[in-house]
């Protein structure tokens, strides 16, 4: 029995989500002021709560609580790209098991002039994807989790030690519709209709007939990670994700091999957009070369995330985070340690 059968559904955007949305969007404004950090940090002050929970990728991982997010996340980034603009492609919310999150994605760039955790400054232009969530509570972040784009970036500088990937590697778009920022109050039969198609077909992953094929647009696009790459068309995506799946023996949630505690932080459904992120969302034993890397018999556990769009009753775009220097660090392999000595 595929377990994800009994997965939770998702949740919505409610009225507390539109109230949380405005609030969020107010702090955004706050990066468009010639990407100064001192402006962040002000209004990052007023909305994080002082003992908020504070996550990065690797090799962030645990920030500082309440002021890490700019200290140990923002900070550094402005540091290292001068002239820093924040560009949202999606900004979206909703309720999940009775908590309130708010979520974005997109770009930050920036003309590359000092190191990033010990990638090399390029002395150009550089884009760095990003993804946000945010648990909140009384119009306060207590608990953040912010996806970086670390394998994306090392890749467009050149400096990409391993295998490379079998889709497109490069800079992706928003929404076609250009409607990714919704900050109003959500049509909650709409938002449910959006969650049903995509939890559905979440259910039907990991199938050895590909039986989440229908809920997809022919069209569709999945924008994925370094690494791994983007693809466009549900044939092209079942080429990369069936082979994906088996490089991970039982890969899912782990609850057939007893494995408890890996699951979606949080997932729901804003208008015609969903989103999902699990710091422990999948798992798996390594059984398969990866990247190049020869099976190691390790599991893995994967911090990732996705913002979906839907159209017409099918899900045509999805933009989709994955920790992948976390996941090559289980597997033995430290991406930044292979940068820094690239560099030296």
């Amino acid at each position: 029995m595929n377990t994800r059968a009994n997965r939770p559904e998702m949740g919505i955007a409610t009225q507390t989500s539109a109230e949380n949305k405005v609030l969020y969007a107010r702090f955004l404004d706050s990066f468009a002021d010639n990407g100064s950090v001192e402006k962040i940090a002000a209004a990052a002050l007023a909305l994080f709560d002082p003992n908020a929970e504070i996550n990065a990728s690797h090799p962030i991982n645990k920030a500082n609580p309440g002021t890490g997010y700019v200290t140990d996340v923002i900070g550094p980034i402005a540091n290292a790209f001068e002239g820093l603009v924040r560009q949202n492609y999606v900004m979206i919310g909703g309720e999940y098991l009775g908590a309130e999150w708010v979520t974005s994605t997109g770009y930050f760039h920036g003309h590359f002039t000092n190191p990033l955790f010990g990638i090399p400054p390029s002395g150009k232009l550089a884009y760095l994807r990003f993804g946000e969530f945010h648990r909140m509570e009384n119009n306060k972040i207590v608990e953040t989790h912010v996806y970086l784009g670390f394998a994306e970036l090392i890749i467009a500088l050149g400096r990409w030690p391993l295998a490379p990937s079998q889709g497109y590697e490069g800079v992706v778009p928003g929404p076609a519709t250009h409607d990714g920022i919704v900050t109003g109050v959500s049509d909650a039969i709409k938002s449910r209709a959006s969650a049903d198609l995509v939890e559905g077909m979440l259910k039907k992953l990991a199938t050895e007939d590909n039986a989440w094929r229908p809920y997809w647009d022919d069209r569709m696009v999945w924008y994925g990670p370094g690494g791994l790459g983007s693809y466009q068309t549900v044939e092209a995506f079942a080429e990369f994700q069936r082979p994906f799946e088996t490089t991970f023996d039982g890969w899912g949630d782990g609850k057939d091999e007893g494995i408890t505690g890996v699951a979606a932080n949080c997932k729901a459904g804003d208008g015609d957009y969903a989103f999902l992120h699990g710091w422990r969302m999948i798992t798996g034993v390594h059984v398969k070369p990866f990247l190049g890397l020869e099976p190691t018999g390790k599991r893995v556990f994967m911090r990732d995330c996705d913002w979906w769009r839907c159209q017409n009753g099918k899900i045509i775009e999805n933009w989709c985070m994955l920790d992948i220097p976390h996941l090559l660090l289980q597997l033995g392999y430290d991406l930044f340690s292979e940068i820094s000595e690239q560099a030296a």
